[in-house]
C-alpha cells in the first residue's frame, strides 16, 4: 500500500524536571524532525487517473501549518512545572506559546501526542488518511519511532475538556 511521508523540521526549547539527568532539568533546546508516515484508512486500488487518495498539498497542509505557527520556537513544560506558573503571572502573552504536557516532554511522550493530534486532524478532515507511525528526532544521534494508538501511552489526567492533543483544532494547551 503506498505511505505519504512527510518531515518537518523545528526549533523547541523544554526541561524534563522529573528524575532525568540535571542539564536536563535546566531549559535547553533541540532543532528536531518530526516525520509522519500515513496510510489510507480504506486502501483501494490505484483508480488510474488520479492515482492517490488524496492530494499531498491536502494530507500535509493542516500538520505543517500546525508544526511552522505552534510547535517553531515553542517551549515544551510538564503541566505541574514552576516554570508554568511562572509565565502565566510575569508574561501570559508568552504561555500561550508553552505545549503543556502531562508529565516531562520527553521525546517519547511527544512522539506519542503528536501523533494524537495529527490524527485529530485527519480524522476532522474526513478520516480518508491515518497517521500509523511517527518519528520525532531530538538530535542527529536520538531519534523515537512511535507506532500504534498513543492514548495507549500518553500519562492518564484529568481535564475539565478534551486534552490539546486529541482536539483537531491548533492548540499546543488548555491554558485559556
Amino acid at each position: 500500500m503506498p505511505e505519504l511521508v512527510f518531515t518537518r523540521r523545528f526549533s523547541m526549547g523544554h526541561r524534563l524536571i522529573h528524575g532525568a539527568s540535571e542539564s536536563c532539568a535546566l531549559p535547553h533546546g533541540h532543532n528536531e524532525l518530526v516525520t509522519v508516515r500515513l496510510n489510507a484508512t480504506t486502501p483501494a486500488r490505484l483508480d488510474g487517473l488520479g492515482n492517490m487518495a488524496i492530494s499531498f498539498q491536502q494530507a500535509k497542509g493542516t500538520w505543517h501549518r500546525f508544526v511552522d505557527e505552534k510547535l517553531d520556537h515553542a517551549l515544551q513544560l510538564a503541566q505541574d512545572d514552576p516554570l508554568l506558573d511562572w509565565f502565566l503571572v510575569h508574561e501570559p502573552a508568552r504561555a500561550q506559546r508553552i505545549v503543556v504536557t502531562p508529565g516531562d516532554p520527553t521525546t517519547e511522550l511527544m512522539a506519542c501526542l503528536l501523533m494524537a493530534k495529527i490524527n485529530a486532524f485527519l480524522r476532522h478532515e474526513g478520516g480518508i488518511l491515518r497517521c500509523t507511525e511517527l518519528s520525532l528526532q531530538e538530535t542527529p544521534t536520538n531519534t523515537v519511532c512511535f507506532a500504534g494508538n498513543p492514548e495507549d501511552f500518553i500519562p492518564q489526567t484529568t481535564f475539565s475538556r478534551t486534552p490539546w492533543w486529541q482536539r483537531a483544532d491548533m492548540s499546543i494547551s488548555d491554558l485559556s
